[in-house]
């Protein structure tokens, strides 16, 4: 219950203005952005130095609360002098959140003390984030009733909120970057100092200190921000081999694109997607066993494929009509059209007037579309995350089923059966258990090892073998592949090559895994726990 004093709006303190009250009420929507973009943009940095998102994002989002709570709880001992202790508090803030970025990627790339930096930085914005809004609710107190300064302050408080939750993803970050974003970020937390110190500056004792720190620490953040990609540079350097050819930072991953003499690589997230000298021994079993196996090859679907890589291999038959590539980021398919380099390695793909490219979520472009394909080519990034965890479940392959023709194959990348043989097994028993004609089959390739695939043709049930752990048809695609009246250029597979695919050693031989379901996304846990053995 609010007292009969605290129901009343309280005198103002000397020197103070109740036209000061906007000023405080836009600082606390100010305020509240800096504070969400700190936790999206650690969370972010977190799951691209190490993947799984989900933990990482549930880990700095809890871990941040819990130290708001704890900011909030020492606020309590701020007695005398608020306004005072809300500028240093924000100057703090500012310059620890506008290099938070900066530390993390110090933190991975020059130590081994990642976790203990990165939750050492989280306690500390989080507790300074934790003083300012009970802080600012006992000044803006000042001039109104706690009922209303409450209400305003915490409705303000939200509304920043959802501001950044929509800036972050969809400008900040492919705009500016992760690094820049930080720096901007400070730089906002000093202006709101710098702006308090000025609009009170009367009210203060001794305002001069706090303008001067504000364009101080105003000054070597804005220098961060300029400087930025120098930094980021710097870094990334540390974390690859070669020299950087291009990095971006688009809405959905960081795409960085290396080059040592003629061998160019690809990164997506810090995650190896492919290298230039040995790319083929993976596209060519990727493409080259399922479209021997369909009963046509007229209409085709890329599920991921950006680089333009496998739609390659596609074009090299005759009687494909239609390519449609589905891939969700449109700076990878852009770089896979316009980019000299990806254009050298995929034969310029995506200049063919057959190709379409749709950049649309998978899932949500098989959920709403109608045409059927005849082979769908599922070449996605590795399931580290239930983002793409969901496209290997059993519900994603039922909604695809619909979308294939009768006789239509489909085949996915399914990680390494040496290095992930839990998940790679995964894969195979989750998309058997809606296509029953489904065989397993793996490739080396030197900058992976070991690499799995799974092929599944989707017959109606009349024509389906009573036994479903039918043989490869090794027979099969030799002699629709290398068939001397239409030969084909490859580089790695021969007649000899196809049935070694299907060939598993004892150590990756089939074994027991649940299947993956979107309500359990077990094919995530797998993976995980499978390379986290290996890191």
């Amino acid at each position: 219950m609010i007292s009969s004093s605290e129901s009343n709006n309280p005198a103002p303190a000397a020197g103070l203005s109740r036209h000061a009250v906007p000023a405080l009420l836009v600082s606390v929507a100010v305020l509240s952005v800096c504070a969400i973009t700190y936790q999206l943009l650690i969370s972010t940095l977190s799951s691209y130095f190490l993947g799984s998102s989900v933990l990482h994002f549930s880990l700095v989002i809890g871990l941040f609360l819990s130290s708001m709570g704890l900011g909030s709880w020492i606020s309590r001992y701020l007695r005398t002098r608020l306004l005072e202790r809300f500028i240093q508090f924000e100057l703090w803030l500012g310059v620890a959140g506008g290099c938070s970025a900066w530390l993390l990627y110090a933190a991975f790339s020059l130590t081994d003390a990642y976790y203990l930096i990165a939750f050492g930085l989280i306690v500390l914005l989080g507790t300074l984030i934790g003083i300012e809004i009970p802080v600012l609710t006992r000044v803006v107190r000042e001039y109104q009733s706690l009922r209303d300064a409450l209400a305003r302050v915490f409705s303000i408080d939200y509304l920043g909120a959802l501001i950044a939750s929509v800036l972050f993803p969809l400008i900040w970050l492919p705009w500016l970057g992760i690094m820049r974003t930080a720096f901007l970020t400070g730089i906002l937390n000093v202006a709101v100092a710098g702006a308090t110190a000025w609009l009170f500056r009367h009210a203060l004792q001794g305002a001069r200190p706090y303008l001067l720190g504000a364009a101080l620490a105003g000054a070597a953040l804005l220098a961060g921000f300029i400087g930025s990609f120098g930094l980021v540079t710097y870094f990334e350097e540390k974390l690859y081999q070669d020299p950087i050819l291009l990095s971006r930072q688009s809405r959905y991953q960081q795409i960085v694109l290396t080059r040592w003499h003629d061998d160019l690589r690809l990164y997506l997230n810090g995650n190896l997607q492919f290298s230039s000298r040995d790319e083929y021994r993976y596209h060519e079993p990727l493409v080259h066993i399922p479209m021997p196996l369909a009963a046509a090859r007229s209409r085709i679907l890329v599920l991921g494929g950006g680089d333009g890589l496998a739609v390659r291999e596609i074009l090299k038959y005759s009687g494909v009509d239609s390519v449609d590539v589905v891939d969700l980021d449109p700076e990878m398919t852009r770089l896979g059209f316009s980019h000299p380099a990806f254009i050298r390695l995929n034969d310029s793909a995506f200049h063919d007037p057959r190709v379409r490219i749709v950049n649309q979520d998978a899932y949500k472009y098989i959920e709403s579309g109608s045409s059927l394909y005849d082979v769908a080519i599922i070449d996605l990034p590795d399931p580290d995350d239930t983002s793409v965890g969901k496209l290997y479940t059993q519900e994603f392959y039922r909604l695809l089923a619909r979308r294939l023709a009768a006789g239509a194959a489909v085949v996915t990348q399914s990680t390494s059966p040496y290095f992930a043989p839990d998940a790679f097994w995964c894969i195979h028993h989750t998309l058997r258990a809606v296509f029953p004609v489904c065989w397993p089959y793996a490739a080396y390739i030197p900058s992976f090892g070991h690499w799995g695939f799974n092929v599944a043709l989707n017959l109606p049930p009349a024509a389906q073998p009573s036994d479903t752990a039918l043989a490869p048809p090794v027979e099969t695609i030799r002699q629709r592949l290398f068939n001397p009246q239409q030969p084909m250029a490859l580089r790695y597979l021969t007649p000899e090559q196809v049935q070694a695919l299907f060939v598993f050693d004892g150590d990756m031989r089939s074994r027991p895994a649940e299947l993956n379901r979107l309500d359990n996304q077990q094919l995530v846990r797998y993976y995980e726990a499978s390379w986290n053995r290996w890191r």
